[in-house]
């Protein structure tokens, strides 16, 4: 027997005082009372994104607020720019080309970041760009990229947009929307807002709003101008996932309470822990700039990453993640974004050493979480 614990870079785990928030007697959407909450959600995200625009709640994947950046900022035949470095580089391809977009990608080594200058030389080399797209952290590596100087880069070109998956960094590691120039921001709430999944969320820049108007893609549900008009009133455009808006409310009071800046530095300690015990153990990890909400790691040749997450899973209820697309097999991601502290992640590393010991790869029991002592004592943790 043993306990559930979960790693992985969404779902994470959800605070039990939220849990408990959201098995409260349903009360009905159209009503003053859900209005209430609403505004305090809109409100709160704002805080989370750093933003002044409104930031509209979709009752969608991630994958959907995607969706909605491309369908209400293109027009069919519009050239965007995709930086591709990993499953969700891909993702905002294949949606770009679904609508008609004409694509250039930059393609990047899976792990490694893309720079300001490489975006500065596409864009110059194609002045037609009117959207360039890319992930604050790709998920599928856990690499991280710079988006404050990427931000200044695109702003040199005024007519062309910045849109930006943060879905796995957004509440954990520090993003100024207004501040860096970001048109577009896309987050979801199963990754650090530590919810279930089934909330997205997506604000727009007053010059993307005017891209809005003149986009010709088709859409009706993922219309942000219906979400924007109802946002005014405090209202939703169809029926939102209320006991999801519910949690979100005691999550947003959570993250204000801890502060914003605090939060950014907890992940960025958790972090440093985890990578510093792959390191101790001998392990390399996958991303040059890896990202504060997840740690991807290589497993040496010979072992079986899948099959290291698998019996982790089965054998002792600790949930990690493993590669997707080319790196399946390769590497685990461990999450350690959202309701997670110090000591959960010295149990994460403890399972790893366990786990691989159990496989014969040589090891000093201990040596790993140590490491991570370490850096968690240095840091008053």
């Amino acid at each position: 027997m043993w306990k559930s614990r979960l790693f992985t870079p969404g779902p994470t785990a959800v605070p039990d005082e939220v849990l408990l928030e959201m098995a409260r007697p349903l009360i009905h959407h159209r009503t003053p009372q859900f209005r209430k909450l609403l505004k305090e959600a809109f409100e709160g995200l704002k805080y989370v994104f750093q933003t002044g625009q409104d930031v509209m709640i979709l009752t969608s994947s991630g994958t959907g607020a995607m969706e909605a950046a491309v369908a209400n900022l293109l027009s069919p035949g519009d050239h965007c720019l995709v930086v591709e470095g990993g499953k969700f580089g891909e993702r905002f391809r294949e949606l770009a080309q679904a609508y008609g977009a004409a694509v250039k990608t930059i393609p990047v080594e899976w792990g490694r970041s893309v720079s300001a200058g490489a975006i500065e030389a596409a864009l110059k080399s194609d002045p037609a760009v009117k959207v360039v797209f890319t992930t604050l952290c790709e998920t599928s590596t856990g690499a991280h990229l710079d988006l404050k100087a990427i931000g200044a880069a695109v702003r040199q070109h005024p007519e062309t947009l910045l849109v930006v998956d943060a879905i796995s960094s957004l509440g954990a590691v520090e993003c100024r929307m207004d501040e860096w120039g970001v048109d577009a921001l896309i987050s979801a709430s199963q990754k650090a807002f530590m919810l279930p999944p089934g909330l997205a969320f997506i604000a727009l820049s007053p010059k993307a709003w005017k891209a809005v108007e003149a986009a010709r893609s088709p859409r009706y549900y993922f219309d942000l101008s219906a979400y924007r008009q109802t946002l005014a009133k405090e209202d939703t455009p169809y029926t939102p996932a209320l006991t999801l808006v519910i949690g979100l409310v005691r999550v947003l009071r959570m993250m204000k309470e801890e502060g914003l800046e605090n939060v950014w530095r907890r992940h960025r300690i958790l972090a440093e822990a985890t990578r510093e015990a792959m390191r101790a153990l001998g392990l390399k990890l996958l991303a040059e700039h890896p990202s504060d909400g997840l740690t991807a790691v290589l497993l040496p040749e010979g072992l079986d990453a899948e099959a290291m997450v698998k019996a982790l899973r089965d054998q002792s209820g600790i949930t990690f993640a493993g590669g997707q697309g080319k790196l399946k097999g390769r590497i685990f991601r461990i999450a350690h974004m959202g309701w997670v502290d110090g000591f959960e992640v010295l149990e994460a590393i403890a399972a790893v050493e366990i786990q691989l010991a159990r496989l014969g790869y040589g090891l000093t029991p201990g040596a790993g979480v140590a490491a991570a002592e370490k850096v968690l004592l240095s840091a008053g943790g």
